[in-house]
Order: structure tokens, then sequence, then C-alpha cells
């Protein structure tokens, strides 16, 4: 089974990020797509503009951050999209690297979205 973790886009591509997908909603400055090697950009599962600018990556929003991007993602057909292909990696044993380009490595929608998507995943 492989697993799904959260990376800077800025970090080198590695041969265990199996599937790379970039899940923000702007294009990272400074990246070019070959250097970026992406299987595929999600934009659509990234949190709403509106919340984005509310968040401003506010460690002490972080929480309610969390609460609202997963209600979010919840009413999201590309986010359950985006469930179904990861469970179809997962279950290969490929691994699902999820990109952002956000400095805070813990504090980061690609880190809530990670969680979700590891909840959607679960195989019996």
């Amino acid at each position: 089974m492989g697993t799904i973790t959260t990376k800077r886009i800025y970090d080198e591509p590695g041969d265990a990020d199996g599937e790379r997908i970039l899940v923000d909603r702007l294009w990272p400055r400074g990246i070019s797509k070959d250097r970026a090697r992406l299987t595929a950009w999600d934009k659509d599962v990234a949190p709403s503009t509106e919340l984005r600018k509310w968040f401003g990556h506010a460690p002490d929003r972080f929480a309610e951050f969390s609460a609202r991007y997963r209600d979010e993602l919840s009413s999201s057909s590309a986010a359950e999209e985006l469930a179904s292909r990861c469970r179809d990696q997962l279950v290969q044993g490929r691994n699902v690297t999820l990109l952002y380009a956000a400095k805070d490595a813990s504090c980061n929608h690609a880190v809530v979205l990670g969680d979700w998507l590891a909840e959607k995943t679960k195989t019996a």
C-alpha cells in the first residue's frame, strides 16, 4: 500500500514521490513546468480564494481554517475525484505526493488535504 505525503514544490523531486500533484490554486513563482515534474495540477481542490485570504497563513487561525477547508472539501466533486484517483494509486502500492508552495510545512492547506485524503482512501 502506498502513502500520501506532502512536500514543498521547491524541494527536489524524488524517486519515492510517486504521483506528484500540485494542490495550489496559483502556480508557484520561480518553478518551471519541467522542474516541477508534475503528474497533475489539481487547483480546484485548493481552498477558495476567500478562505485562503482570510487564513493568511496565520498559525492562530489554522484550527478554524482546517475546519472550514474540510467543509469545502466535503462538498467538492474535484476533491472526491482526487480521493478516488489517490485510492487507485495507493492500492497499487504507489505513493502520492501533494505539492504546495507555502513556507510553513505544518500549517498549510496541503496538510489538511493530506489528512482528509488519508481518511477518504482508507480501505477495509
